[in-house]
Order: structure tokens, then sequence, then C-alpha cells
């Protein structure tokens, strides 16, 4: 059986059935789409009881040959780095399709574009075959170019032009640095495999100059400073329950390309080790900073992920099992946490039409559900014991330490800057008197304490109960860290 195949039919099956239903029907449209995103979070769930954790090679694999004379064939599979995100793009697609019960203008393209979209985050985190990588992580632009544009805010326009410019000049370098990768490969193919062999052997300034291409080209995605100037503006225009796919999904498709990059150039980032390490901090206290001044809540969380994904890179940077453990566990936290925050601000944008923490107070009182989901949400943001972020950081203080010694405990700076604008946050919006206008906020309805309740129990579950997602990833990240001389343990 295709299992992966059928994965990423289900979302364009479901796309197809969407299209194929009345626009004036905009109830069964919406339910239409939550069913296929249901469906296909239940087979990627499914492919659990499928994974052998124990195993070190890419598992359920389908190839088939498209055009031999240019090398591209049509192949996928998982390992134990890549199905963590499969698992996550399906959950927040879903969240995300929950979350947009108030989209009532022209329904039919929006269910049909998220749809799309997820099938396209999927197919980046299952591809074996970089111009087949190259496909998905190109095909997600049109979506979202069109989702931030038709449905976003009053500056949509220029939003979703920033983020298509930014993206695709970033794929620029990054398909450059394929194609220099694709002619080092004897009989020339794109296959993964092959191009990770043929660039292990390449010389050290040769592999730097390619790394550095891809580098620019991920590093858009994930993002890094100084390379992230669309994410802001993206992340204020765009309706909500996007901006939970763009910092839950979108971000990590630059990490992970990012760590399949290392594991083919791994003399390069070795040689990059320092200079990696130097933009995680810069990049980790430059977005904590900006997400402290910031007002408007979406902008906040925005400059906030510029912070976390900081972590992520510090933790591939560390080139041993501690930090790309704690990599991929930052991945898989923050993607949880963004989804959480993003999910429950949109929601009270929608009732209250203003995103300035100035506005608020004394919500607890009005409306007690969103206190209480809120605050443990942006408690997770913090890494707080017993959350998934705390696992993640912890993971990543270790191997930096290992590493670098003392220079890492910069990223308990970060933290402590987290902390003061989560709590400043926390106090605006539930403490003091209740104001007027605020005093007829609806509380959370049953969907959305469902999807806010899905989010948060998967960060206090992998922050209590870690094993699980541990012992997925274990195999995976030992056998990369033996590249590297020296980063390994």
């Amino acid at each position: 059986m295709h299992w992966l195949t059928l994965l990423l039919l289900i979302p364009m099956l479901g796309a197809l059935m969407v299209a194929a239903i009345p626009g004036q029907q905009a109830v069964f449209i919406r339910r239409m789409a939550i069913f296929a995103s249901t469906v296909a979070l239940s087979l990627a769930c499914g492919l659990w009881f499928l994974f052998d954790s124990t195993a070190t090679q890419f598992q359920l694999s389908e190839s088939v040959v498209w055009n031999e004379r240019l090398g591209t064939a049509y192949a996928l599979a998982i390992d134990g780095i890549s199905y963590p995100m499969v698992l996550l793009a399906a959950l927040l697609s879903l969240i995300a399709l929950l979350a947009s019960g108030s989209i009532t203008d022209r329904p039919k393209g929006y269910y049909l574009l998220v749809l799309v979209l997820e099938s396209a985050m999927l197919g980046v985190f299952m591809a074996r075959d970089w111009a087949l990588f190259y496909v998905f992580w190109e095909l997600t632009l049109i979506p979202l170019f069109f989702l931030i544009d038709r449905w976003g805010g009053k500056n949509r326009q220029g939003a979703s032009l920033n983020f298509v410019l930014y993206t695709m000049g970033g794929s620029v370098f990054m398909l450059i640095s394929l194609l220099l990768l694709f002619e080092a490969v004897p009989g020339h193919s794109f296959s993964m495999a092959a191009i990770t062999e043929a660039g292990r052997a390449l010389p050290e300034d040769t592999q730097i100059w390619i790394f550095l291409g891809l580098l620019v080209g991920f590093g858009v995605k994930m993002p890094i400073f100084p390379i992230h100037g669309w994410l802001p503006l993206a992340h204020v225009e765009a309706p909500s329950p996007i901006s939970i796919l763009l910092s839950g999904i979108l971000l990590k498709m630059g990490a992970y390309g990012l760590i399949r990059a290392a594991d083919t150039l791994p003399a390069a980032i070795m040689a990059l080790q320092t200079f990696l390490m130097a933009l995680a901090l810069i990049s980790l206290i430059y977005g904590g900073l900006l997400a402290w001044r910031q007002t408007d809540l979406k902008a906040m969380i925005a400059y906030s992920s510029v912070s976390h994904m900081a972590v992520v890179l510090l933790g591939i940077a560390a080139l041993n099992i501690s930090g790309l453990t704690g990599a991929v566990m930052q991945m898989v936290a923050h993607g949880l946490v963004a989804g959480a925050t993003f999910l429950l601000i949109g929601l009270l944008y929608q009732r209250t039409h203003t995103r300035d923490i100035n506005q608020y107070s004394s919500l607890i009182r009005v409306a007690p559900r969103f206190a209480f989901f809120t605050t443990l949400a942006f408690m997770a943001a913090v890494a707080l014991p017993g959350t998934a972020g705390f696992i993640a950081e912890l993971h990543v203080l270790i191997g930096g330490f290992q590493q670098w010694q003392w220079w890492v405990l910069i990223l308990s700076v970060g933290v402590l800057i987290s902390a003061a604008y989560a709590v400043r946050t926390v106090g605006r919006l539930f403490t003091g008197p209740v104001r007027a206008d605020m005093q007829d906020v609806l509380d959370l309805q049953r969907t959305e304490t469902l999807a806010a309740s899905i989010l948060i129990a998967g960060i206090l579950l992998i922050g209590i109960f870690p094993a699980p997602l541990l012992s997925l990833l274990e195999v995976s990240v030992t056998q990369m860290t033996t590249l590297f001389a020296g980063g390994g343990r």
C-alpha cells in the first residue's frame, strides 16, 4: 500500500470535492474540508504503527522515475526527523480549518486553497528527490499568496507580495545550489540519497559556497536575521488561521531543509559552525527584544517566532546529539505553541476587533476559558517546566554548552526576555478593572475550545512524557551526528 502517496492525495481530493460543491453551500464546504483534513491526520497518526523507530534507513519508501534523462523521480519516504513534521503539518492544518468559522467571504476558494497548501506542506517533508522537494516548496507559495491577498487585513496586498518576493528570492539561491549538487552526481540525479553521497565527497570550499546558497534559501523561510523582513507583515495581515500555518509549519520547512543540507554538506556546516552559532544568538536576542516592544499581539508573536526559531538554528549548529534532538523538539514545540497563541489571539480579535494589549483588561471575569488557555499558551512560550518547550530548550542548552561552553548562556537571556513580555501580556489581558467595551466578550465556543485543548494537550503531554518523541528521533539524529568529527558524542 502506498501510504505516503495516499496521505499526500487526501487533501488534494478534499480540495477537488470542495471545488465541486456549489459556492452557496458554505456549511457543507467547511464540513467537507474539515473531514478531508481529519482523514489526513488520522492516516498520519496511523503511520506511527508502521514506523520502526529503531531502523536507520528511510521508511515507507515509494519511488517512480519521472524523467531518467533529467534524473528526476517521484520519491517519498520518512525518517525520525521528517515524520514528526508530517504529524505537525497534518494537525495544524486541521486546527486552522476548525478556526476558520469566521470566513464567510468566498469560503469555497478559501477552504480549497488551505487543502492544497496542506498537501504541499506534507510533500516538502516526505520528498526524497530534491526536484520534487523544490516543486512542493514553491507550490506552497501559490495558495499562501491568495490566502493573504484575498482574505488578509488592510495591508494584505503588500504583505502577500512581500512574502512571495522574499521567498522566491531565497529560492533562487537554493535552486542554484541544488543545480551545483546535481552536476556533482555521477550520471546526474536529483535523488536525495545520490546528492548526499556526492555532496559529502566535494572539497570543503565548494561545500561552503553551496551550503551558503541553501542557507539563504532556507533561512528566509525559517526565518533568521537579517532575512526575516517578510515575517511580521505577513503574520499581522494574514487571516489568523493562516498565521497558524505560517508560524507553525512554514517556518519549520526552512529548518527541516537546513537539517537536510547539513546532512548533505557536513564539511561546510562544520566550517561555518561558529558563524551559525553567532547568527542564532543574534536572532534570539533581536527577535525577543522586538517582541517585547510590540503592543500588537500578532506582531509580538511574529517577532517571538524569530527568537524561537533561533533556538532551532543553535541546536542544528551544535552538531551533537543533544543539540540536534533539541532542534527538532523545538520545531515541534514551537509549532504547537505558535498554533495555540495565533488561534487564541485570532479568536479574540474576531470578538473585540483590536489586537492592542492596552485595550484589554480583566477578561478572566467575562471569558475564563480564554484566560485559561491563553495563559497556558504564553507560559509554554517561555518554556516553563512541564511544557514541550522546556524539553527542547534544555536539550539545546546542553548541546550548546558541550560545544561552546559559557557562550550558550545567552540563550538564558532570550528566555528571560520571553518571560518579560509573556508575563506583561497575560497581566494586561486578564487583570485590572473590566473595561466597558469588553464586558460582552463571548468566551470560547465548543469547536474553538476543542481546537485549543488539542494544542495545549500536545504541549503538556510532550513536556511531561517526552520519551515517545525522543525515541522517534533518536536513531536518525544519532546517525546524522556520526558525520561530524568532534561534533557528535
